[in-house]
């Protein structure tokens, strides 16, 4: 790792702790129909992909749940359902970015939505008092600003050249098998994060800190 000059980080699993069961759950009261079906189903369609692409509008995005789910559910328990896998931001895992900021260029690389961006960052400010994760990080990049998603290479390019970053100075650390072979087949070295191990974990077991 002595070459790393630049880190790309995922969002959810690695700086905010998620829980899709939550969001499963939460769906799961609001209708009949088995959520994880449905989820399948939709799956098979582009509905997940479109929203997290910027593709289609959040109003767009929950009259299709609504219809899928076949349930009368106001848009307020919709939000709340889908927003429910959003955990907390844990000080340590900021506390790092802060200690890395003086060592690396620093950036963020997330497969999310607009809804999923106004809830987040909302629990950022209340937890901790910033406003967005760009006091954090140099850039940030949303897959829905940026109509496509990891694991394709072109996203991850897209952040390359937009930063002007060389992929053998780069590392990328995701908690998704497919995404680390995204990052992979465009020259950027990455890194799992084990389901049991802390993004902390594995910055120091590379050697990151300095």
């Amino acid at each position: 790792m002595s070459q790393i000059k630049n880190i790309i980080f995922d969002l959810g699993g690695v700086i905010i702790n998620l829980d899709i069961n939550k969001t499963i759950n939460e769906f799961n009261k609001l209708s009949n129909k088995p959520f994880e079906s449905i989820y399948t189903q939709l799956q098979q369609t582009s509905i997940f992909d479109d929203f997290d692409k910027g593709h289609i509008s959040e109003s767009i995005f929950f009259n299709d749940l609504q219809f899928a789910l076949d349930a009368n559910i106001t848009k307020d328990n919709l939000l709340l359902a889908w927003n429910a896998m959003l955990l907390d931001f844990p000080k340590r895992r900021l506390d790092l970015l802060q200690k890395l900021k003086h060592h690396y260029r620093l950036f963020l690389l997330s497969n999310t939505n607009e809804t999923h961006i106004t809830e987040f960052e909302s629990t950022l400010f209340t937890q901790h008092g910033f406003k967005n994760l760009e006091s954090f990080f140099e850039t940030v990049h949303y897959s829905c600003r940026m109509g496509k998603r990891k694991p394709n290479t072109d996203i991850f390019m897209d952040v390359l050249h937009s930063n002007n970053l060389n992929a053998q100075e780069t590392l990328f650390i995701d908690d998704s098998p497919q995404h680390i072979e995204g990052a992979l087949k465009t020259g950027i070295q990455a890194k799992l994060l084990a389901k049991n191990m802390e993004v902390e974990e594995l910055v120091a077991e590379l050697g990151l800190i300095k």
